[in-house]
């Protein structure tokens, strides 16, 4: 089944881009044709990039990485802030704080210092102080959680950063070229597609657009943790009574001596070592047999 087809992304507007005045020369070869002064989008190529796109954050989220969701304009926040939470991944739908990724240590402490604030608010331990000071906390308390609260859980460097236009995200596409993280990004034909690791040419500001293509990559990213949870083990070999792991059947080629046979080749006595268990039941057998030998000698002489 495909990940996408050309009927979805025609519906959705994906291959509109923006006026041909307004056009980046890089993205020259995701460009189809202009029309009425508008650069249509090459959706073939959208599909094949998408695709790649789709393998690797499935590949990145089966390894255990994290992958942070960014988008700040307005139509698509919503959007962000709601695929990023259906596939348990982390999100900046608000503001880009400078140095999120290249200063996390920071911005990590600032995450701890607003989870502690909101559960003093929770356990009523500001509630003896003063208005005046309970209010200033309350404001401080509301812009962090406004910028950060997409973060709170996010303890490590994204493995991939997945944005939506990286002409309005810059300073996040900057500072993931800074520290060689992947990005995944949708392209409109006024984007630099030089700085994206897997540019995915589409339109990135019709609401329809970018919520099929998000929700595709959150699906990427479910199916990715899924087959990390899911993933087989290989099973223990049972152990023999002399602590030593079984092979396989199938390993002993026909033919081949085992090892009593070649002992008993050599003509030499084989000692047999059997637990105490497994005596045991030998025993009750053995006792078994003899009550039921009695039994019908008895009836016979009857």
């Amino acid at each position: 089944m495909a990940l996408l087809n050309m009927k979805e992304l025609l519906e959705c507007g994906v291959h509109f881009g923006h006026r041909t005045r307004k056009w980046n020369p890089k993205m020259a070869r995701f460009i189809y044709t202009e029309r009425k002064g508008i650069h249509i989008i090459d959706l073939g190529q959208t599909l094949s990039n998408f695709e790649r796109a789709y393998e690797y954050v499935r590949q990145t989220a089966a390894q255990g990485k994290d992958v942070l969701f960014v988008g700040t304009k307005k139509q698509v926040q919503a959007t962000i802030e709601e695929e990023a939470l259906r596939c348990g991944a982390h999100f900046v739908n608000r503001r880009w704080l400078g140095g999120t990724l290249t200063n996390f240590e920071t911005i990590r402490r600032r995450v701890v210092h607003m989870r502690t604030l909101e559960q003093n608010f929770e356990e009523g331990k500001f509630d003896r102080l003063l208005l005046k000071e309970r209010v200033k906390l309350q404001k401080g308390f509301r812009r962090l959680k406004r910028n950060l609260d997409g973060l709170r859980d996010m303890e490590r460097l994204p493995g991939v950063l997945y944005v939506v236009d990286p002409t309005v995200e810059i300073h996040a596409v900057r500072e993931a070229n800074l520290l060689d993280i992947p990005i995944v990004a949708i392209c409109d034909t006024n984007c630099d597609p030089d700085v994206i690791d897997f540019p995915v040419p589409g339109n990135d500001d019709a609401i329809k657009a970018t919520r099929l293509i998000t929700a595709r990559i959150a699906d990427a990213v479910i199916e990715g943790r899924e087959g990390l949870q899911t993933g087989e083990r290989p099973r223990p070999q049972p152990e023999t009574a002399e602590g030593v792991a079984a092979a396989p059947l199938g390993e002993v080629e026909e033919g081949e001596p085992s090892a009593i046979e070649e002992q008993a080749d050599d003509g030499e006595p084989v000692e047999v070592t059997v637990s105490d268990a497994e005596a045991s039941e030998v025993a009750f057998a053995e006792e078994l047999d003899a009550d039921e030998v009695d039994d019908e000698e008895k009836k016979e002489g009857d």
